[in-house]
């Protein structure tokens, strides 16, 4: 008998093996060209610019070429997107949407 299969831990290979694959599956954020301006995106967005608008402002005063579709894709992933103001009294609160 070798000496590798004496001290063979199958547990300890299992579990291995199991963080490896877990280390794979787990997604890579990769750092998008548009949280740098993703505050100012935002107020514009809810003061009421389409896509398209946001897509305009960012080739002029960014020099940024990006696709309305792209930005559309970004700004519904953003949390402070998926919230909606419910007036309260004196008071503003932003609930999420499955909640109005």
């Amino acid at each position: 008998m070798s000496r590798t299969m004496e001290t063979f831990d199958a547990k300890k290979e299992v579990e291995w093996i199991r963080t490896r694959r877990a280390e794979a599956r787990r997604k890579l954020y990769r750092k998008s060209r548009l949280d740098r301006y993703r505050s100012e995106l935002v107020a514009l967005k809810q003061a009421g610019a389409s896509c398209a608008d946001l897509a305009e402002w960012l080739r002029v005063n960014h020099r940024l070429k990006i696709h309305r579709s792209s930005i559309d894709r970004y700004m519904r992933k953003l949390p402070e997107m998926n919230t909606t103001i419910v007036e309260t009294g004196q008071e503003n609160i932003n609930l999420p949407e499955e909640e109005v």
